[in-house]
């Protein structure tokens, strides 16, 4: 497939094929140590979200709504922006200098590198919702928050986020991208490709940065409030150690939840900011920060902290060493609760 082609009925030159630059200032040296890093990124995310589904999976007394929507996003970091969908490619522009992707395969990857991000902000919606009623009102929880329902909002994160990509994809499907055709960044994004486009393309990009802060910023003023009124029941609670328990999860959290949307504010609203650019290189690395880093300690600060969790792995350690202590034996070791 060529790159570029005549248009017919004018002189233009129309795109067909895009080329993942990736960090351009990256010397060719590096190539192969930055694709090695990537790569081991890459597996250990994958990975670390993998066991949290088949924990929950193999135990049936994981199967409770908070846990569901746990999984709902290790499935989301699975499949999101710099992994699955965009990590590949990267890999292999650095591994084999190959960045070129086609014209619709850009537009897909495009929609669901957004659709992902949309549906993280969901999810962590939800997850908050999921707190704020079991510490604020935990008598009356386990009737308002049941599998069932826990289920059905999880399904609505799911279809919910395909709505403001699936328009700003549409829109780039129907307009024309002229040279050069190298997309200055680890994926096909709006920002990335709003610069190629012929012509005039404000009027594309401010329809989808508006698109964008809706999706993001309104489910974080709801995450907020559910914090607020979070801190406030724990200051009411007598044991102290209730207190530091419930603080220490909920400043985890929400160092997670800032690092996913404080640096997005800065790179969508790069162009709306007087006095204020980043360069390429700048921009990328911070797309990396909070792409790569929440689903990387995910599994750790929503999942692997919990007791429950933590009963299973030791559970399963004991039986594991029984097994190897006493081969060919059934060991009876006690059930985890």
């Amino acid at each position: 497939m060529s790159m570029v082609q005549e248009d017919e009925n004018s002189t233009q030159v129309q795109v067909s094929e895009f080329f993942i630059v990736g960090f351009p200032s990256l010397q060719h040296q590096y190539f192969h140590l930055a694709a090695w890093f990537f790569f081991i990124l890459y597996v250990t995310t994958v990975f670390g979200n993998l066991v949290l589904v088949v924990v929950f999976a193999l135990e049936r007394n994981l199967q409770k709504p908070m846990y569901i929507v746990m999984v709902s996003l290790a499935f989301s970091d699975i499949g999101k922006c710099f992994t699955t969908v965009a990590l590949p490619k990267l890999i292999a522009r650095y591994w084999w200098n190959d960045g070129r992707i086609a014209f619709h395969t850009c537009l897909f990857q495009l929609h669901m590198i957004h659709y992902f991000g949309s549906l993280n902000s969901l999810i962590l919606l939800t997850m908050a919702v999921d707190r704020y009623l079991a510490i604020s009102f935990p008598l009356r929880y386990p009737m308002v928050m049941t599998i069932p329902t826990m289920t059905g909002l999880t399904v609505v994160c799911w279809v919910t986020a395909h709505i403001f990509p699936g328009v700003a994809t549409i829109s780039f499907s129907k307009i024309s991208f002229c040279g050069p055709n190298q997309i200055l960044q680890a994926f096909c994004d709006t920002g990335s490709l709003v610069a190629l486009v012929c012509g005039e393309a404000s009027n594309l990009y401010t329809p989808s940065y508006i698109s964008a802060m809706f999706i993001l910023y309104v489910p974080l003023g709801f995450i907020i409030f559910s914090y607020v009124c979070i801190v406030i029941t724990v200051l009411r609670m007598v044991s102290g150690q209730g207190r530091r328990k419930t603080f220490s999860t909920c400043t985890t959290q929400g160092f997670i939840i800032s690092i996913y949307y404080i640096p997005r504010f800065f790179v969508y609203s790069a162009p709306y900011i007087p006095n204020f650019r980043m360069t390429h290189d700048i921009r990328m690395a911070t797309v990396f920060f909070y792409s790569f880093f929440p689903p990387l300690i995910n599994p750790f600060i929503y999942c692997l902290r919990t007791k429950e969790i933590q009963e299973i792995f030791r559970h399963w350690i004991q039986k594991h060493k029984a097994v190897k202590t006493n081969p060919g034996q059934n060991v009876a070791v006690p059930e985890s609760h």
